[in-house]
């Protein structure tokens, strides 16, 4: 599977003129293969701007994006083929619905790859079944979806293509707490299934803690830091200087190890907390 690396990458919107903005600058960044990794940053830290890159939706003003070392600029004219490669979930991806039905939906993206119409529907099955859509609700317009039903099409339309990297920009904002785990775990299932890298943005520091491996964290552009979750949550009073937290059950850990309960304080996730805390007893 793929691996991207960004060297020096930086992007300026309206460059040249009075409302110039730089989004990224001299980002030094690898994306390592077949691991969920996630983007955190504070808003206009530059998160949605860096996945556009990752599949040449955006063009660095300068820097190379890399896949297994190949500038994906080297020939604009393929980068068609790089998109197929890097499958990009926009943020509320339901709105980019537009086909009759569910079914052409989910297809759109396999028939511009080339796809012969005999594969296009095992690939259709496929997706609609790795995002945990209801075979039955293929041929329904997808506008008479449920919120987390559109969400979770619109993410099997990416799938259907299956990409070696799956790009996702808050797949599961605005989702409640069940569809928000339905498509989390549709997510890491795609990865685990297939071995294709994961990118997920998200502000959920629990999601984080739960599904990623590793963790790169943006500010005002930059790359504050980036490394294995556990490495990052330890430098949580620089997560908090730029206005972002730690796991609210880290929060609590700590709490209760610096009143003196004998539990560790590296403790991310529910889970591993309820196992800590049998211990006591």
């Amino acid at each position: 599977m793929a691996e991207i690396k960004l060297e020096n990458v930086s992007y300026v919107y309206s460059e040249g003129t009075p409302f110039e903005i730089s989004a990224l600058e001299g980002i030094n960044l690898t994306i390592k293969s077949g691991i969920v990794t996630g983007i955190i940053g504070h808003t206009g830290s530059g998160k949605s701007t860096l996945v556009q890159m990752l599949n040449g939706l955006v063009k660095p003003a300068s820097g190379k994006v890399l896949i297994d070392n190949k500038d994906i600029w080297e020939n604009p004219k393929e980068i068609s083929k790089v998109r197929s490669r890097v499958g990009l979930v926009m943020q509320y991806p339901e709105y980019q619905l537009f086909e009759e039905t569910v079914r052409a939906d989910i297809a759109f993206g396999p028939k511009n790859m080339g796809v012969e119409e005999k594969d296009i529907e095992e690939l259709v099955l496929e997706a609609a079944d790795f995002v945990g859509l209801d075979r039955e609700l293929l041929d329904k317009s997808p506008f008479d979806l449920s919120g987390g039903q559109k969400r979770r099409a619109a993410i099997a339309g990416i799938i259907a293509m299956r990409p070696e990297v799956l790009v996702l920009d808050e797949p599961a904002a605005g989702l409640d707490p069940s569809g928000r785990e339905k498509i989390m775990q549709s997510i890491i299932g795609y990865g685990k299934s297939t071995g294709a890298s994961i990118v997920i943005v998200s502000h959920s520091m629990e999601d984080m803690a739960r599904f990623c491996d590793e963790i790169v964290v943006l500010s005002d552009g930059k790359l504050l830091m980036s490394g294995k979750k556990e490495e990052v949550f330890l430098r949580s009073k620089e997560l908090v200087s730029v206005g972002l937290d730690i796991p609210q059950i880290t929060s609590v850990m700590n709490m209760l190890s610096q009143s003196g309960i004998k539990v560790a304080s590296n403790i991310y996730t529910v889970e591993d907390a309820l196992s800590e805390i049998y211990k006591l007893f």
